[in-house]
């Protein structure tokens, strides 16, 4: 189900989207509306195939600035090893013409509580696919893309991610501060969909997605 509502002058509209099956176009992940810890959701995991990009295109999306929030779970998939994180989060300004190109923000949740510190400081990244891989910022500007925060391998997690022209911030849980910050989103202001995503060795849960849109 989704809820159009109009607003005012400067927010135009907001998207409540209860996710279904139904409603995503997956690209190398399988999606199956499921039950999870009590609540209605989807879940998403890779397939058996090699894809550069595992996500879900929620259908009738289309999203320059604003914001995106989404209660989501990660963790590692039963059949990945422990190098893996439980890598998820959303793509947005999401572009599919000769290559796929979107900004993301995700999570990695098995290691918001890991006994290294460093580990603890890589629970959150932003990303520019293709150009900007998290190896790519990590080697060229390290700890500035992303940040720790707390986090919990399969436990929902409600997170916002706010988005003005080249600004884009990632909150995480109730706090009222971003835990990530990004001054210079690599696309430029650009226009595209928003996804559902995750990484290898992964098994994610998502529901409760909201869009407001702003000009």
């Amino acid at each position: 189900m989704i809820v159009f509502s109009i607003l005012s002058a400067t927010l135009l509209f907001s998207q409540h989207i209860v996710l279904k099956e139904r409603l995503l176009e997956p690209f190398g992940v399988v999606v199956k509306d499921t039950l999870y810890m009590g609540k209605i959701c989807v879940q998403v995991m890779e397939t058996n195939t090699i894809h550069n990009d595992a996500y879900a295109i929620v259908s009738n999306t289309s999203f320059k600035n604003g914001s995106i929030e989404v209660e989501l779970s990660g963790d590692r998939s039963l059949e990945s090893d422990t190098t893996m994180r439980g890598f998820v989060g959303i793509a947005f300004r999401l572009q599919q013409k000769d290559t796929v190109r979107y900004e993301c923000f995700y999570l990695r949740p098995t290691n918001g509580r890991a006994n290294d510190m460093l580990r603890r400081n890589h629970s959150t990244q932003y990303v520019s696919e293709p150009e900007y891989s998290w190896q790519r910022l990590r080697k060229e500007n390290p700890g500035v893309y992303e940040s720790y925060t707390d986090l919990l391998p399969g436990e929902w997690t409600r997170i916002k991610i706010v988005v003005r022209d080249y600004y884009a911030a990632l909150y995480v849980g109730n706090a009222e501060q971003p835990c990530l910050i990004v001054n210079d989103l690599k696309h430029g202001i650009t226009t595209g969909s928003v996804a559902l995503w995750i990484g290898s060795g992964t098994v994610a849960y998502f529901r409760d997605l909201k869009i407001m849109k702003q000009d």
